[in-house]
C-alpha cells in the first residue's frame, strides 16, 4: 500500500507530536480509516517530506510522531508561472490540477474581454480558496512538497505589464517560432493562456507591448485547457525536467 501523503500547514520538526488539521484528520481517520502504528508523509511547503507515525487516531482528531526528514527534489529546475484566464464549469480546475502535477509554481486567474465567467470579489474568494485546496491535493497525488500558490484575481492587462525578468510567452496559432525555437530561460517563464474565445486584437497587442512572444504549440486550434497543459509539458520537456 503506498503512503498517503498529507500536508500540513505549519512548522515540522523531527520527533515532533503533530495534531492533523481538521480536513486532514477527517482523511486519514474518517476516509482512510487508518490506525495507531501506520505510517503517513507529511509536507509543509518547505520542500522536504517528513516520516510520520500515527500515535492516535480517530474520526475526529489524529496525532502522529515525525520519526524522519528527508529533501524532496521533486521541483523542476524551470519556474512556471501560469497566467491562466478563468475557464468555465470544471475546466478551471482541471487546469490547476494538471498544471500543478505538472510542475506550475504559480497560478494567477485572470479575466479578460472574452472570459465567460463573472464573478465579484467575494464569490472569487471562495472559488481561489477550493482551487488552492486543489492544488494541495494535486502536490500529495504527484509527491510534490512545495505548494503553488493560487494568487488573487487579476485583470489580463494588471497582469502582463507587471514587471517580470521572466520570459513571456502567448499562444497564437499563427506564431512564426515555436517552444524548440525560444531561447533558454534564464529567469523562468510566464505563460498566458486565453479565453475560451482566444484573446481580442487589442489585448494581443497589450501583450505584445509588453515583450510577450507569441509562440506556436502545433498546427490544431486547442481548447483553453488543453492548450495550458500542452504548453507546460513542452516547457518541461525542452527546458525542464521531463523525459
Amino acid at each position: 500500500m503506498r503512503i498517503p501523503r498529507i500536508y500540513h500547514s505549519q512548522a515540522l520538526s523531527l520527533e515532533q507530536l503533530v495534531e492533523l488539521e481538521a480536513d486532514a484528520a477527517n482523511h486519514v481517520g474518517r476516509v482512510l480509516r487508518m490506525e495507531a502504528g501506520q505510517m503517513l508523509e507529511l509536507f509543509n511547503n518547505d520542500g522536504n517530506n517528513y516520516a510520520a507515525s500515527i500515535e492516535q487516531a480517530n474520526k475526529k482528531q489524529v496525532t502522529v510522531k515525525i520519526t524522519a526528514v528527508t529533501s524532496n527534489p521533486s521541483e523542476s529546475p524551470l519556474r512556471i508561472h501560469l497566467g491562466q484566464v478563468i475557464s468555465r464549469g470544471d475546466r478551471m480546475e482541471f487546469t490547476i490540477q494538471k498544471s500543478v502535477e505538472l510542475g506550475v509554481n504559480k497560478i494567477t486567474p485572470l479575466t479578460s474581454e472574452r472570459c465567460g465567467v463573472k464573478l465579484n470579489q467575494e464569490r472569487f474568494e471562495k472559488k481561489r480558496q477550493q482551487w488552492q485546496k486543489i492544488a494541495i491535493a494535486a502536490c500529495e497525488q504527484s509527491g510534490r512538497s512545495v505548494v503553488p500558490e493560487i494568487a488573487p484575481l487579476q485583470s489580463l492587462e494588471q497582469w502582463a505589464s507587471e514587471n517580470s525578468k521572466a520570459l513571456k510567452l502567448n499562444l497564437h496559432p499563427k506564431a512564426p517560432y515555436s517552444i524548440k525555437t525560444l531561447p533558454t530561460p534564464q529567469h523562468g517563464v510566464r505563460l498566458l493562456i486565453g479565453p475560451e474565445g482566444g484573446l481580442s486584437e487589442q489585448e494581443i497587442d497589450l501583450c505584445n507591448q509588453h515583450q510577450f512572444q507569441e509562440t506556436l504549440l502545433g498546427p490544431r486550434v486547442l481548447r483553453t485547457e488543453t492548450a495550458a497543459l500542452t504548453a507546460i509539458a513542452a516547457l518541461q520537456c525542452q527546458f525542464g525536467d521531463l523525459a
